[in-house]
């Protein structure tokens, strides 16, 4: 049984894929809806795998080229780290990216229009960037110290 995109997300779809002289097919649908159901960053194996559950004859390079057509729409953002597979984030507002290290999770940080305006700013003299991306790396201090007492001991200490 497929995910049902819902209409405003399908009238979106449409038109971004209208503009680049594409169509909306089922496949395309059901990775976009995928996305934005839960929007955890996957991988394409793990969009596969989602897609996988609801549209049983969709093969691994259905979903990468849908992948890349929504990326190409417009209509999500391939966020990649270092050596790691691409991620893909259906959140088109400017934020940074925050990756645990520890889970490999990616989660999305709101960033202040104060901050961003300041990043543009310190630009050199002629220059405007197109866009902004900033990734965080790190991994959750407060599960650390749980897991971890002696290291919470010597951050009171200091």
């Amino acid at each position: 049984m497929s995910v049902q995109l819902p209409e405003e997300a399908r009238t979106m779809l449409e038109k971004a894929l209208s503009s680049e002289g594409l169509r909306s097919t089922r496949q395309r649908e059901q990775v976009f809806a995928v996305l934005l159901q839960k929007r955890d960053h996957p991988t394409a194996d793990e969009v596969y795998a989602r897609v996988r559950d609801k549209l049983e004859s969709i093969s691994l390079a259905t979903v990468y080229n849908c992948l890349e057509t929504l990326v190409q729409c417009g209509l999500v953002r391939a966020v990649n780290y270092e050596r790691e597979p691409t991620r893909f984030c259906p959140n088109l507002s400017e934020h940074a990216h925050f990756q645990d290290r520890k889970t490999g999770r990616v989660y999305d940080v709101d960033l202040p229009d104060e901050l961003m305006e300041q990043l543009r700013d310190i630009l050199p003299d002629g220059y405007e960037a197109d866009s902004i991306e900033l990734y965080f790396h790190g991994q959750n201090m407060s599960e650390s110290n749980r897991t971890n007492p002696s290291s919470n001991n010597q951050k009171k200490a200091k």
